[in-house]
């Protein structure tokens, strides 16, 4: 296991020998009340478990498989939302930004800047991202290898800043299908910045249900694990407390009621896997 650097967010320690960390809550901002009970209740579950925990949730979805598609609030509303969970919960918050013109504005609320696997080359939004000097997560596209990933942080690199995470979400294996090579953990890690697996979007069907992706929950588990002993920094979840009613990605969502269980075995299988590599 390649000790990564750190990255100091508040209070929280991301990276090299800290404990693993969480990234989750809902794919998109469905409503202020529901966005607000999943920070609670992710919280809580996290803080149970001894867990570093940061929010997240999308204020646009800006790549839905349909048209008709529900996208979110909005820029503005969506970061009235995560301000005022910021706020009021004092918790670290992630969202994903979609052109360079939200770099700005987005880092005003936000701690971390995501940009979207699609967009992970897109030179103009990976430099806005960075010269923000907000910590910068950046989704490995379906399309790059992990060694691609490279000229990737060269690009964020170059404006000074170096606060890079990089997240694992699976590649393109035939059509609607993806999987995630075990072995793109340590290549990554070898960038030495912190790597996150996203594991709810390595399941993913994309455009698996024609006008909309599908997906395999059932596989989550297994693959959270398998993530987490390969090493990884931190996992990235979007879990719903009604995945078949949700707004976005709820084929491929950890059902709410299932974290609590899931995060205690990624938490005792993690401990011990820094323990082995420290030894």
């Amino acid at each position: 296991m390649t000790t990564t650097r750190e990255i100091s967010l508040g209070s929280l320690r991301l990276g090299g020998n800290n404990p693993l960390f969480l990234i989750a809550g809902p794919c998109v901002i469905e409503s202020e009340r529901h966005a607000r009970m999943m920070a609670e209740r992710v919280a809580k579950i996290a803080a149970d478990a001894g867990v570093p925990y940061i929010f997240k949730a999308s204020y646009d979805k800006a790549n839905r498989s349909s048209v008709k598609s529900y996208r979110g609030p909005g820029l503005l509303e969506g970061l009235r939302i995560l301000g005022k969970i910021k706020g009021d919960l004092h918790l670290p918050i992630l969202t994903d930004i979609h052109d360079a013109s939200q770099a700005a504005p987005a880092a005003e609320v936000v701690d971390i800047l995501q940009i979207p696997a699609f967009l992970s080359r897109q030179t103009d939004l990976l430099v806005a991202a960075a010269k923000t000097g907000r910590i910068v997560n950046v989704k490995k596209a379906q399309f790059l290898s992990p060694w691609d990933m490279g000229n990737v942080t060269e690009k964020i690199v170059a404006t000074g800043n170096s606060k890079i995470i990089l997240t694992e979400r699976g590649a393109s294996f035939g059509y609607n299908n993806l999987v995630v090579d075990m072995r793109s953990f340590p290549v990554l890690q070898k960038l030495g910045y912190p790597v996150v697996y996203d594991v709810t979007h390595s399941v993913q069907l994309p455009g698996g249900q024609g006008h909309a992706s599908g997906g395999q929950p059932e596989f989550i588990e297994p693959l959270a694990r398998a993530g987490v002993a390969a090493g990884v920094d931190g996992i990235f979840l979007e879990t719903h407390d009604n995945p078949a009613a949700a707004l976005s990605d709820g084929p491929n969502a950890l059902p709410l009621a299932q974290l609590p269980q899931l995060l205690a075995r990624l938490k005792e299988l993690s401990t011990l896997v820094r323990r082995w590599s420290n030894a």
